[in-house]
């Protein structure tokens, strides 16, 4: 089902950041040597400020992801994000591996995160994106439960927002799904992430991909979605300790231009695409 988007807007555009921070190499990898959390660093104190200015040369508002952990560690930084008027989305307590968590862990972590974002934000997001993007068997249910508008963690779809179902698992017989949840799901892909394609953790992931050829995967998926999904959303994932590095941040730069010189695109938080949502 299309958006309606604003008058003369033929496709959306989020530009998510994932603010992970130390988070990611604690949460996810389990690594918290100093080499590690340097990298973290750096896309606090250089990706954010770097990201933030080239948002606004292009009066781009957007969504950032970010992890309980990162408003506490680099408060300063994510202040920064706040007074510039991005929109804060739920992304975990510590980019917790959500999969291997327990039900009422779960929870407890949900709700300390919930907590964080009234303190340092000021409200409740209306938003979540899942650390690693994974979920459990009960985390539509406690989206739900605790008034999430949106989600953006799962990929049944590309560029079309959906409502998730459950999934029972049946091997034999097929599997069945639950009814569509009341969450709302703009979907994501590895292939428009950058962290994947560009992050190198030894025994883990090689990354040290081409950049040139990551940014035209992510413009081919442009070209596609603005042909022929008239009213859809493209949602891209950065980085900021990813992105932020030179060759990175040219790269997305040259891409927003390429992305603005088509008329009808409209580069907004998720919030605001969801607003044009109507079942």
């Amino acid at each position: 089902m299309p958006l309606n988007l604003p008058a003369g807007k033929t496709l959306a555009v989020s530009i998510g950041a994932d603010f992970d921070a130390h988070s990611v190499w604690m949460g996810t990898f389990g690594l918290s040597s100093p080499s590690y959390l340097s990298r973290g660093e750096f896309g606090a104190e250089v990706g954010v400020p770097r990201l933030l200015d080239l948002f606004e040369r292009y009066s781009i508002t957007t969504t950032w992801c970010t992890p309980a952990h990162t408003m506490l560690t680099f408060p300063e930084r994510f202040g920064s994000i706040v007074e510039r008027g991005h929109e804060i989305a739920a992304h975990g307590c510590w980019h917790e591996p959500v999969p291997k968590l327990d039900a009422d862990e779960e929870r407890r972590l949900m709700e300390q995160t919930l907590r964080l974002h009234e303190k340092h934000v000021g409200k409740k997001p209306r938003g979540y994106r899942s650390p690693a993007w994974d979920f459990t068997e009960t985390t539509l249910g406690l989206l739900e439960e605790f008034g999430f508008e949106w989600d953006s963690s799962l990929m049944g779809r590309d560029f079309e927002p959906y409502r998730p179902r459950p999934v029972t698992v049946g091997w034999e017989d097929g599997s069945s799904f639950g009814e569509p949840s009341s969450v709302l799901e703009f979907p994501v892909s590895w292939y428009l992430d950058d962290f994947p394609d560009q992050e190198y953790i030894p025994g883990a992931n090689p990354g040290l991909g081409s950049s040139e050829a990551m940014f035209k995967r992510f413009q081919d998926h442009f070209d596609y979605a603005y042909k022929n999904v008239p009213g859809g959303v493209l949602c891209i994932t950065v980085h900021p300790q990813t992105v932020g590095r030179a060759h990175m941040i040219m790269g997305l730069e040259r891409l927003i231009d390429y992305m603005a010189s088509f008329p009808g695109t409209w580069f907004a938080p998720i919030s605001d695409i969801y607003d044009t949502w109507s079942e």
